[in-house]
């Protein structure tokens, strides 16, 4: 039994980054008979492929895929970060301009939420950039009603269980009142859902606006509401350390550096 592994990648990722289907609607497409491998019907996503394989959905070859690439995103209130919602209510991808090609949200904002969102047309670079163990700090402005004093935040310093789920500890600062509201800057390193609301209920307090204003080294900065920006090549590749096909590029080798022979 051979334990090499076969070359290529997996052809539903292929088909993802291609821009053809998410992984899970190119499976149910493989599975449905629609795509070719070198005129082979395949039913199966076990299969890797490489550049030398003719890749065909519904009879038509599909286009190269495209490098990896991220854009900032300022999401307005009012969107759900979904493509398809069963309420009908607005979506965040019905919103995007109509020249940005296929992509899919890093981690969610919820519709009451806006700020940072980060897109873009890579699963990899997606669950990398989601992964916990990346511990990228997510960090926003929040605007609670009432007066809270920097005592009412200790809870959530250490860290607080709500309904029945554990958040680990937040880095909050008391910036400013402003009549009858505060506003405080929260910064975490996980992305649960409705997170901030939650945990600021569990102390009594009611958030009002929030704010995703960075995550890890990306920021929203002057970016207006709805407004899309793409990273630069260079940037992405740096701050991901990946190659132009969004593979983990290895760690530069420092040189060595002899030491002189002195004369004896």
């Amino acid at each position: 039994m051979s334990d090499k592994t076969p070359k290529g990648d997996r052809i539903a990722k292929v088909l993802a980054r291609a821009g053809i289907a998410s992984r899970r609607e190119a499976e149910r497409m493989i599975a449905e008979g629609r795509v070719a491998i070198n005129s082979v019907r395949i039913d199966s996503p076990a299969r890797n492929v490489t550049d030398s394989d003719v890749i065909s959905v519904d009879g038509k070859p599909i286009a190269a895929a495209e490098p990896p690439r991220l854009w900032l995103y300022h999401k307005p209130t009012g969107l759900v970060t979904t493509e398809r919602d069963e309420k009908g209510r607005p979506t965040v991808f019905q919103a995007l301009p109509d020249d940005l090609p296929r992509v899919v949200s890093v981690g969610r904002l919820d519709i009451n939420s806006e700020g940072l969102l980060l897109l873009t047309n890579d699963g990899a670079i997606k669950r990398r950039l989601e992964l916990p163990a990346t511990g990228w700090v997510r960090k926003y402005r929040v605007r609670l009603k009432g007066t809270p004093e920097e005592a009412t935040f200790e809870p959530l310093r250490k860290g607080v269980t709500a309904q029945g789920e554990r958040f680990q500890p937040m880095t909050i600062t008391l910036d400013r009142q402003q009549g009858a509201n505060a506003w405080i800057t929260v910064s975490l390193r996980e992305g649960k859902n409705r997170e901030i609301r939650r945990a600021m209920e569990e102390i009594g307090l009611t958030v009002n606006r929030l704010i995703r204003v960075s995550y890890g080294p990306f920021r929203l900065g002057d970016l207006k509401p709805g407004a899309v920006e793409e990273i630069k090549a260079r940037v992405l590749r740096d701050q991901l350390g990946l190659d132009t096909v969004g593979n983990p590029v290895p760690p530069k080798k420092k040189p060595v550096r002899r030491r002189r022979q002195h004369p004896r």
